[in-house]
């Protein structure tokens, strides 16, 4: 078998898995189709999600039926005023040899999972919620001196409610950067109400069963990596991140009179790792501009902070977004 009937054959597989696992959380999940795409694209790109959307849109279930869906280690953790970091890593408690000798022993905390859900993140404290921070990007924790790596993979998948809502805490920009998407859960159609009940009011207990282990995941992720994007369509990729900048001689009109700071290298990152997935299964084997437009509103929005204007005309970091994607080109050279 050749290179390129090799290279075929596992993008079907990886097509095949997307579909399965995708299939088997709408099982149990209505509706959301964009919202459980993005959700699997983050995981297969080796990236956490972050969730926002008002209570009972059914966002922390989407995330247990995923666990469900997927044979990793699950954890759940309730953020709540009165949570504290030793909480979510572990710390070390005095234990008792055989000899009646007393040493530290530490305890790890939920957060050594494959797949931790952060229920809530927002209601937190922010010193709590900073205490995902190495585990989000190092795959390890900290405690008392001593480096514990996390096995891998590792997701965090956080929920939040909007930020004006009483009893939040928004979170610090570092963490926000660590999130590859930040996806809205909107509200379900109708039809979707309909459905709903028809599941939840008739006897209809449906769950999600086991499809593929982290190591698939693991391998589809790596296999994403070795689609091809252009050099002119990767500068596209890094000219709309720059025109989010409004220092930058690239910068918008709308960037420059609402943004305070753009996204960050990770921006970029998370955008041209989604376009290569997206290519995948649309039976492409390279990427295009439409991978880029497509997946650039949940791989940024959570990364742009807005200044004193734009958070008074309470502007939307999507529309600044768009409006950079249509006015912008790739430059021969991005300064």
């Amino acid at each position: 078998m050749s290179q390129t009937e090799d290279l075929k054959r596992q993008l079907d597989e990886f097509r095949t898995g997307f579909e399965e696992l995708r299939a088997e959380v709408a099982k149990v999940i209505v509706g959301h189709g964009e919202i459980v795409e993005g959700t699997l694209t983050a995981l297969i790109a080796g990236g956490h999600v972050l969730l926002e959307g008002v209570p009972g849109l059914g966002k922390t279930l989407l995330v247990k039926t995923l666990a469900d869906a997927l044979d990793l280690k699950f954890q759940r953790i309730q953020f709540t005023p009165d949570l504290m970091p030793a909480d979510l890593i572990g710390t070390n408690v005095v234990a008792e040899t055989a000899d009646g000798h007393r040493r530290f022993e530490f305890q790890p905390g939920p957060v050594f999972a494959n797949l931790v859900l952060a229920d809530e993140i927002n209601r937190a404290t922010p010193k709590t919620q900073s205490a995902l921070l190495e585990a989000m990007q190092e795959k390890s924790v900290t405690v008392a001196g001593k480096t514990f790596a996390l096995e891998r993979p590792f997701f965090v998948l956080a929920t939040q409610n909007p930020l004006e809502m009483e009893g939040t805490y928004p979170l610090p920009e570092a963490q926000l950067d660590r999130f590859l998407f930040k996806l809205l859960v909107k509200f379900p159609t109708a039809a979707e109400i309909e459905m709903i009940l028809d599941r939840t009011t008739e006897g209809h207990d449906a769950k999600a069963e086991p499809v593929f282990d982290g190591r698939r995941i693991v391998e589809m992720g790596k296999l994403a990596r070795r689609i091809p994007i252009a050099d002119e369509l990767r500068r596209h990729g890094i000219a709309i991140v720059m025109a989010l900048h409004p220092e930058n001689v690239l910068a918008t009109d709308m960037t420059r009179r609402y943004v305070r700071y753009g996204p960050s290298p990770r921006g970029a990152q998370a955008i041209i790792l989604a376009a290569k997935i997206r290519a995948i299964l649309d039976h492409r084997y390279h990427v295009s501009r439409e991978d880029l437009h497509a997946v650039a509103p949940p791989a940024l929005r959570h990364r742009l902070i807005l200044n004193f204007e734009g958070q008074a005309e309470s502007i939307e970091p999507d529309d600044i977004i768009e409006d950079a994607m249509k006015l912008v080109e790739a430059p021969a050279l991005v300064a």
